[in-house]
């Protein structure tokens, strides 16, 4: 699997996006008065998908299947596509906050410390459903790691029991449960050229 190995808060920039959006609590104390030229229309297309990408830790190719699924589904595209990239596993594990960062979500799950419906699953871009209950097993030694994350907000689409590892779908995510700012309709734009 490809991976970025560019500096987070080098990539935040570029991007646009606060470092705290990816969980992490560190700003850059670099020089930030730096004259960028005015981007064309499809400068700022490719810059939102990458954010977006680059927030769910997502590939080209996945990140375009995942639109083809929200264009054959009942609805607007892009909310379809935020919504489809929310019920991802390894963000659900970081909404609950039994994770700081996607990027160590997407490691508990893939390294089998998660259930969905008393299940083991191990594949991070598994998309959960309304009424699952995911938990972490129980002899898992991430138990610990989730006591200490027990500071996260919880959104109202999640209910989260972190006295017993485990959380709820309650609803699927809507636009409105989204904590960052995003254009899903210059994705859109970007992919129906």
């Amino acid at each position: 699997m490809g991976r970025s190995t560019q500096p987070l808060l080098k990539r935040c920039k570029a991007l646009g996006i606060s470092p705290v959006v990816m969980g992490y609590t560190k700003e850059s104390k670099r020089n930030q008065k730096e004259v960028r030229r005015k981007k064309s229309e499809y400068g700022v297309q490719l810059n939102e998908k990458q954010k977006v990408r680059f927030i769910y830790g997502v590939m080209e190719k996945q990140f375009r299947k995942y639109y083809v699924m929200a264009t054959k589904k009942n609805g607007v595209t892009g909310e379809m596509l935020l919504q489809i990239l929310e019920s991802r596993l390894d963000n659900v594990i970081f909404r609950l906050g039994f994770a700081k960062t996607r990027n160590q979500a997407r490691q508990m799950v893939s390294h089998g410390h998660i259930t969905v419906n008393g299940k083991k699953v191990d594949i991070p871009s598994y998309l959960v459903k309304v009424g699952d209950v995911i938990s972490i097993k129980e002899n898992s030694g991430i138990r610990k790691l989730v006591l200490a994350n027990s500071d996260t907000i919880v959104p109202a689409w999640l209910e989260a029991d972190k006295d017993n590892f485990t959380g709820k779908v309650v609803n699927l995510a809507t636009k409105a449960d989204i904590d960052y700012a995003v254009k899903e309709n210059l994705i859109v734009e970007y992919y129906s050229k």
